[in-house]
């Protein structure tokens, strides 16, 4: 009986002690995203981050998986998107200089600054979309993108 007691108590401890243990596979991370010299400070950076294929280019910014914007200082800016799940994701940064949140333009090409994860010019042959622009988030990250001004 005290044995059988023993084994009880030995394998109850055991359950509880291993499943303290318990691995999360579902990890976030964080991924700051750096941008400098910008023509000027005006304004603000508005860092778009996407996590779907199809989703840029995303003119309009209805196709974002999270958004945010950052302060110009000294021609600089930067954002740090927290909890972030493991995956491919792509972003897109727009030098808003005058704060409206979208994109102006002029006859046909933005007249502010744009830039794209892993893009450094932009052309008719060469254009932004999700598979250019993407890369594989498994660990914190920060990554540097370069502004176009067209």
């Amino acid at each position: 009986m005290k044995n059988t007691f023993i084994i009880s108590s030995i394998l109850i401890i055991s359950v509880v002690l291993l499943s303290s243990f318990n691995v999360d596979k579902n990890e976030n991370y964080s991924l700051t995203i750096i941008v400098k010299n910008l023509h000027n400070s005006k304004g603000n950076v508005q860092f778009a981050l996407y996590n779907k294929d199809g989703s840029i280019p995303d003119e309009h910014y209805n196709k974002y998986f999270r958004i945010s914007k950052g302060k110009i200082t000294n021609k600089s800016s930067f954002v740090t998107f927290e909890n972030i799940p493991q995956g491919k994701y792509a972003v897109s940064i727009l030098h808003d200089e005058n704060s409206n949140g979208k994109i102006d333009k002029g006859l046909i090409l933005p007249k502010e600054g744009i830039g794209f994860s892993n893009i450094q010019t932009i052309g008719l042959s060469n254009r932004p979309n999700f598979g250019k622009a993407s890369f594989d988030l498994s660990s914190n990250l920060k990554i540097m993108i370069s502004i176009i001004y067209l």
